[in-house]
């Protein structure tokens, strides 16, 4: 019988199967012509090849040959280079893995090698590096610059980084750099600088926020009309402190580096770049942007430290650390920086404050920023008041150079206990006191000033305590205190060896007394009766001595003892 042969499957497919291919097809194919229209319909460019009338054919073609050749090898070198890096990476990393393993296993501490290996370096925002980069420029800087804000300079100092600079023992000078004087009124900053120059050195200081750069050039070239680039681009008080340092110099004879200090928003970076006249450091409303010690050569002779900002301490009020913390008010919750303003408005006037703002009556902070947000337009969905990044401005505003207000210097100045006579003539020695007050004035004469009713009176919480690691400084200071507490215990010793040596002396003459009358009392036995008198009376004589020696001898040790009877008043 014939096989019967297998029917073969039907090529025919549904209809919903063959159109949803058409369509995928359809869909492919768009996608395709969408890439190239993108990648752009280039045709390669073919290799023109070297033509057979050219000269030297070979030689050309030898050279290219090499030349892929050279390619190839450098591409081969550069794929094993980065196997081997992987290499190490994965090593290092199976061998802090094993590390950890048997560290949890055993419980024990980790061992020095892998200590230094796994010591994480500090990160530059914070505020760790901020206190060793501030160590690295007082250690490194002959003269200390402490700049102040005109509006609140007493909350501007720190009385720790005064007192381990004047408490060092060197050569080192501090001195006071008053900025933003042209946000005070006048008879308010020259207040101030009549009660700083008591103390430091001071310098009227106005430095210029907008460099003419190409940046700012090309910025303000088309709103020149608009904007008065004459009251930010003009400096005043660089020439002042140019020569007070360079006159110091020279009495030095030697060249020196100059640090500059201080708070965040006090105007440090500024300063530099107005003095060097160009815009050498990084400058901004934002506090911390100085994050490293960053040297800066004026001239031959003299350089210029920034420095990263004081860290105040946590202790401080709130108001001192809403101005003068290392915050970051982009990060910080709405909550601080309401509580943060709510400070700052009181210790302001109000009334002040309304007419500034020009806003009606409020009862209390977040009343004011809910009426400053509805007028300024900062509102959130459904028209609420934005009050956090209202808040944040207010503070940007203070911090910076938008606002003005002033503080009274204290009615009664009372000299640090870290501040003597002595020290302070050892901080203005070598400087020309008579021709920095006439440049002061000078400055003072030059400048624009905001009236006293238009400037907000402010009440300043006083000084600012910072947080300064212990240094080289400090530690400089702390010997001067060491040395005289070791000088007089010294001397205290070598008094009562003194007094025990005098009573060893003398007891060692009675022994030798007392040897003497028993070796005559021996001698004097067989003599005559006379004699014996006579001996006994010698005897009756020395022993009084001896009584009378050793009753002083008691009498010095009670005068040494401490009775703790007596009170002393």
């Amino acid at each position: 019988m014939k096989r019967p042969r297998l029917r073969k499957a039907s090529k025919r497919l549904s209809c919903h199967k063959r159109y949803k291919i058409q369509k995928k097809i359809r869909e492919h194919h768009r996608k395709v012509r969408r890439e190239a229209k993108k990648r752009g319909r280039r045709k390669p460019k073919k290799d023109p090849s070297v033509p057979n009338a050219a000269p030297f054919k070979e030689a050309l073609l030898r050279e290219a040959e090499q030349r892929k050749q050279r390619l190839e090898e450098l591409k081969q070198k550069q794929k094993l280079d980065r196997q081997k890096e992987h290499e190490k990476k994965r090593k290092l990393d199976a061998k802090k893995n094993a590390a950890k393993i048997q560290e949890q296993t055993e419980g024990t501490e980790p061992s020095s090698k892998s200590e230094a290996n796994t010591k994480k370096v500090p990160h530059k925002k914070s505020k760790k590096s901020f206190h060793s980069e501030l160590e690295k420029v007082i250690e490194a800087s002959d003269v200390v610059l402490e700049v102040l804000d005109a509006r609140d300079p007493m909350g501007c100092r720190c009385p720790q980084l005064e007192q381990a600079i004047t408490c060092s023992g060197g050569d080192k000078k501090l001195l006071l750099v008053l900025n933003k004087i042209d946000l005070v009124p006048k008879e308010n900053l020259e207040k101030w600088l009549n009660c700083l120059k008591k103390e430091f050195p001071t310098v009227a200081f106005k430095s210029s926020t907008l460099m003419t750069d190409r940046t700012t050039q090309q910025h303000f070239s088309r709103k020149r009309a608009r904007v008065d680039l004459s009251r930010n681009t003009e400096c005043f008080g660089s020439e002042c402190l140019l020569k007070l340092l360079q006159e110091h110099c020279k009495t030095q004879n030697k060249a020196i580096q100059v640090g500059l200090v201080g708070f965040p928003n006090v105007g440090k970076s500024s300063i530099i770049n107005s003095i060097k006249r160009d815009r050498v450091c990084n400058v901004g409303t934002a506090r911390g942007l100085t994050k490293c010690m960053q040297v800066v050569r004026i001239d031959k002779q003299m350089k210029m430290l920034d420095s990263p900002s004081i860290v105040a301490d946590p202790a401080n009020s709130t108001l001192t650390l809403a101005l003068r913390s290392i915050i970051d008010t982009g990060v910080s919750g709405s909550v601080d920086v309401v509580e943060a303003m709510d400070a700052v408005l009181n210790h302001c006037s109000k009334q002040q404050v309304m007419m500034f703002y020009s806003i009606p009556d409020f009862r209390n902070t977040e009343e004011f920023l809910t009426l400053l947000a509805q007028k300024r337009g900062m509102l959130k969905k459904g028209g609420v008041p934005d009050i956090e990044n209202i808040a944040k401005l207010l503070l940007c505003d203070w911090t910076g150079a938008k606002i003005s207000y002033h503080s009274q210097p204290p009615g009664s100045q009372m000299l640090p206990p870290y501040l003597t006579e002595d020290k302070i003539a050892e901080m203005q020695k070598g400087f020309n006191l008579k021709k920095l007050e006439e440049e002061n004035n000078a400055t003072v004469q030059a400048l624009k000033y905001p009236s006293p009713a238009s400037s907000i009176v402010f009440q300043s919480a006083g000084m600012t305590n910072g947080k300064i690691e212990e240094n080289k400084v400090v530690g400089e200071a702390s010997q001067w205190e060491t040395l005289e507490t070791s000088r007089e215990e010294e001397e205290e010793d070598f008094m009562e060896t003194d007094d025990q040596d005098s009573m060893e002396e003398e007891e060692e003459k009675d022994v030798k007394e007392e040897s003497k009358i028993r070796m005559t009392r021996k001698a004097e036995l067989g003599k005559q009766q006379t004699r014996r008198v006579t001996s006994e009376n010698k005897l009756a004589e020395s022993g009084c001595d001896s009584s009378l020696s050793f009753s002083l001898d008691k009498t010095a040790d009670e005068d040494d003892a401490y009775d703790f009877n007596t009170d002393y008043v």
